[in-house]
């Protein structure tokens, strides 16, 4: 079987919202019913809008290192303030923007996002991403008698690169990892560093039918996928690399 992209379309959300009774709904409005094996790519911002993450930047108070930041690297403090809250490091940065990590996450600006929210306010990466994909992992089991795959996604720029791609936050439900160390290339040499990143390479797959703007599809369906299901738990170690092993964080401080 081929695999197979099902862009599901929901409506708009302003307040928080019950998660999987939307994407029940969204099945049901879209003529779909989930299937075994079965992975559900979830924008970030929408789990984030059903927690009630956004903020309005006139109720942001800057504190002293805010203003310092935004000093540095020339942004708004309040902005900086937002940052500083939702980062656990922050390696540096360019003008407007700073690189951070929070809970494993490498991102600019701590992942905030202007787009795709009312005017003035913005939204934050969702909270514990990896026990919200769980939870929806098993409402599906219980609810239509399947196993599915749950990513939760963001896009991304990459290194180097023009423009975006999807990246998985939080996934439950399949292997997000598949270690080829061991086994050999085209020439019969052995891999001995090579992981295949599952869960990032769907949720690029999703990112592609999902647009950025104003298509209000923040879920898609990837079917006939050959990931592997599982029914144990993901840590949120697995899909994530100490600092001090990544090469493009290493690179940057020579």
């Amino acid at each position: 079987m081929s695999l197979t992209v099902i862009p599901m379309k929901s409506l708009l959300k302003i307040e928080e919202f019950d998660l999987f009774e939307s994407l029940s709904s969204d099945l049901e409005r879209n003529n779909l019913r989930p299937e075994n094996g079965d992975v559900f790519v979830i924008s970030s911002k929408y789990v984030a809008k059903s927690q009630g993450r956004t903020i309005e930047f006139d109720k942001v108070v800057p504190s002293s290192d805010a203003k310092n930041l935004a000093l540095k690297f020339r942004m708004k403090q309040k902005m900086a303030e937002i940052i500083l809250r939702e980062s656990d490091i922050i390696f540096g940065g360019i003008p407007g923007f700073v690189l951070t990590s929070g809970d494993n996450i490498l991102a600019p600006n701590a992942g905030i996002d202007k787009s795709n929210t009312k005017s003035g306010s913005v939204i934050l990466y969702p909270i514990d991403p990896y026990l919200v994909a769980e939870q929806i992992r098993r409402k599906f089991l219980l609810k239509y008698n399947v196993h599915v795959g749950i990513i939760i996604a963001d896009s991304r720029l990459m290194p180097g690169r023009i423009g975006t791609v999807g990246v998985a936050i939080a996934c439950s439900g399949i292997e997000p990892t598949s270690d080829l160390r061991g086994q050999k290339d085209l020439y019969g040499n052995p891999l001995k560093v090579t992981f295949q990143a599952v869960a990032d390479d769907l949720a690029s797959i999703a990112n592609l039918k999902m647009g950025e703007g104003s298509d209000i599809i923040p879920i898609a369906i990837i079917r006939d996928s050959g990931a592997k299901i599982t029914d144990r738990r993901i840590r949120e170690d697995e899909m994530a690399i100490s600092y001090e092993q990544c090469v493009y964080v290493r690179g940057l401080r020579v």
